[in-house]
């Protein structure tokens, strides 16, 4: 009951909001909260043919068909290669009126911490190594930063299609 409470007063408190962090490839990247559904362990994946290498497949949620992106290959980089530590991290987003699943691949889940909208910089105009659109800004932590994603946009499927050409920006 206390994590629900923490819960609501950050979905009130416009002045802060909460990011799960994982890593990705040595970096730490962050996604509000509020998408997350569960964090699950990466097993279980059933390869479709023809997706692009972004989509790793498939995954049996309770009886619901959710795909799973593989977040490194949707920023350019070559497939995750999955460790003891990698998951699948469930997000829900809403797309022309219905919801949505999606599972993430990531490399490790870290923490949800509780980012003050002070400590979050614009996302930077050139240099990184993902599309500018992904990036919603850049959370300050203890002399680091965390890149904080705009999921809708990251996980935009009707996107896929233009993905060849954005990875052949990026290399």
């Amino acid at each position: 009951m206390n994590q629900t409470n923490k819960a609501s007063n950050a979905a009130t408190d416009s002045q802060s909001a909460q990011y799960l962090t994982f890593m990705l490839g040595g970096e730490a990247f962050g996604i509000g909260i509020m998408a997350v559904k569960e964090i699950i362990e990466f097993s279980g994946i059933t390869d479709v043919p023809m997706m692009p290498d972004s989509i790793r497949g498939v995954i049996n949620l309770r009886g619901a068909v959710v795909p799973v992106m593989d977040l490194a290959a949707r920023f350019g980089r070559p497939q995750s290669v999955p460790g003891k530590r990698t998951c699948i991290v469930i997000v829900e987003l809403e797309h022309d009126g219905e919801r949505q699943l999606t599972g993430v691949v990531v490399d490790a889940v870290s923490a949800v911490l509780d980012i003050p909208a002070s400590e979050i910089e614009p996302a930077p105009s050139f240099g990184t190594r993902i599309r500018g659109d992904f990036i919603a800004g850049m959370g300050k932590l203890n002399g680091k930063f965390v890149i904080l994603l705009n999921v809708q946009q990251v996980l935009a499927l009707d996107g896929l299609a233009d993905l060849p050409a954005a990875d052949a920006l990026a290399a």
